[in-house]
């Protein structure tokens, strides 16, 4: 095997045997065949000349399940390869396309030891340039963060074709001898997508669930039995508290799910307790703790230990070998979540391990609302600077970087925050600004949306030209491939001189990198202190 495509990657050049998020090499060999598969049907439908919905699901569907930490389970994984081949082979026929095709496009297989075979020839060192092969995995990586927001627009019923048609462009694009120049415009192009995937999410989710709002969150626990639902997906959060309504089982956010308690459509329902717990990688010791039934939605799962593994379900993309999954709807209906609800009503409840309340919920348009007061406060001079560290958590110790960072902010600056790397600071005694939290929770890694529409908008108010004279500086953490979707939306936007840990990806080649640097000023975290005295000024 050979993966580089999150930030854990062994020593920052590449995971060889087994990945440090736990998947094993046949594991990661058959997601580069599936990827291989994507690309195939990408190359048939830009010869159709049409991507119809149904072959834009499956793409999105495909990426999302390659993302770090969703499926481990290689059956399921030969299962989505099986689809694709089946719905590459319908477009050829339907659209009756003849001619010289790349590989990906003609290619068969039909067992498991055909797969791995052809698996082992067309992973990420089959292309030897390394400048190609890494401005051709960034803007995979960023499609793959595309994909996942789009399916998650998707379950809701909201979609933009544009997307849809970028991903066949996009990936059909890497089966291609294309120059320097413009395969670093289709990695511009792919911010541009990630823009509107996100923008269609965030409508999917406030239009669905209403606008979030100001919250205190509980973070203690209950004295009931529960279920724990992790990842992101709002639906499956919605389905799981109707259904667990009256049975004496109460409901908790873990990680990413944390926003769902800032939305209206979700505070109705008395037993939705709170919060319970911290960032994704800490789920091994927090599962343990919880006692109850676990749900994961989407990605973020990392190998269950067998103390808690049965207790453990997972959905949607999400899948791990011995795990039990619940299947997808079906005719319009609800997931049956049944079997988790009466193992939830036999376990004990949860332990606790902190009290108190965090507070959230400052999307874009709880934030507008509260413009006169934030453009007062900059007027004033009572803030001084707005600094963005959204992003991803992750396990490795240098990550306490983003904390102390936070700790020694001054007290006239406001953090803008989404996604998981809140954690890091989000539970810190920070104060307030005239009222204003100096954190302020946008929701998960797509309502990173949120703060650009923020950004834009004061740059509206104040009369700038540009987006880089405001008063925002960015230190951004990542960790997986929607956190790289992110990132190329706000180069895209025209960010320049983002901080970026805790390493620089090491799919970036020293060429690719030059030009990152040298157009958009990116530079690597180094120490807290030195790094808040440069972008501080």
């Amino acid at each position: 095997m050979f993966c580089y495509q999150c930030q854990e990657t062994l020593k920052n050049e590449g995971c060889k045997i087994n990945g440090i998020c736990g998947k094993k090499a046949d594991t990661a060999n058959l997601q580069d065949l599936l990827i291989y598969v994507v690309k195939g049907i990408a190359v048939m439908a830009e010869k159709a000349g049409k991507v119809d919905k149904d072959t834009g699901h499956y793409i999105a569907r495909a990426l999302f399940t390659t993302i770090t930490n969703v499926n481990f389970d290689e059956d399921r994984i030969i299962d989505v390869i099986k689809q694709g081949l089946s719905v590459r082979d319908k477009i050829k026929e339907k659209y009756a396309i003849t001619g010289d095709l790349h590989d990906s496009a003609v290619w068969n297989a039909d067992t498991k030891g055909d797969f791995l075979t052809k698996a082992q020839t067309v992973g990420v060192l089959a292309e030897e340039n390394a400048d190609v092969r890494s401005l051709r995995e960034l803007l995979i990586y960023g499609l793959k963060g595309v994909a996942a927001y789009a399916d998650h627009a998707s379950v809701l019923g909201f979609e933009d074709q544009a997307v849809f048609d970028y991903l066949v462009e996009g990936m059909a694009s890497t089966t291609k001898e294309l120059s320097m120049e413009e395969m670093v415009a289709k990695v511009m192009k792919a911010g541009e997508i990630a823009v509107k995937a996100m923008a269609i999410l965030d409508k999917a989710n406030t239009e669905t669930y209403g606008n979030p709002e100001i919250s205190e969150v509980n973070i203690g626990a209950g004295l009931n039995p529960g279920i724990l639902i992790s990842g992101h997906d709002l639906k499956d959060m919605e389905e799981l508290l109707k259904q667990t309504q009256g049975t004496g089982v109460d409901v908790y956010t873990h990680g990413e799910m944390l926003p769902a308690n800032y939305y209206p459509a979700f505070k109705k329902y008395k037993h939705f307790i709170g919060n319970y717990g911290n960032s994704w990688w800490l789920q091994d010791k927090e599962f343990e703790s919880f006692n109850g039934a676990i749900l994961m939605t989407t990605n973020c799962l990392i190998p269950p230990k067998d103390s808690y593994k049965h207790r453990v379900f997972t959905t949607g993309n999400v899948a791990f070998p011995g795990v039990k999954h619940i299947a997808d709807r079906k005719d319009n209906g609800p997931k049956d979540f049944s079997e988790i609800v009466e193992m939830a009503k036999t376990c004990q409840p949860p332990t606790e391990i902190e009290t108190g309340k965090i507070v959230g919920g400052f999307a874009h348009q709880q934030v507008l609302a509260l413009a006169d007061k934030v453009i007062e406060a900059v007027k004033s001079g009572a803030v001084k600077k707005f600094v963005v560290m959204a992003g991803c958590d992750g396990r490795q110790k240098g990550r306490s970087y983003y904390t102390r960072f936070a700790e020694l902010l001054p007290k006239d600056t406001i953090i803008l925050t989404a996604g998981c790397a809140k954690y890091r600071y989000n539970k810190l005694n920070l104060g307030t600004i005239g009222g204003i939290p100096r954190v302020l929770d946008a929701g998960q890694c797509n309502d990173s949306y949120s703060l650009a529409i923020i950004a834009l908008k004061l740059k509206e108010v104040f009369g700038l030209d540009n987006i880089n004279e405001l008063p925002i500086i960015y230190n951004i953490a990542w960790y997986e491939q929607k956190a790289v979707a992110v990132l190329l939306a706000l180069l895209y936007l025209g960010v320049k001189n983002i901080r970026l840990g805790p390493s620089l990806p090491a799919f970036v080649s020293p060429n690719v990198l030059k030009v990152l640097v040298e157009k958009y000023d990116i530079k690597p975290i180094g120490e807290p202190e030195k790094d808040m005295a440069d972008m501080l000024g």
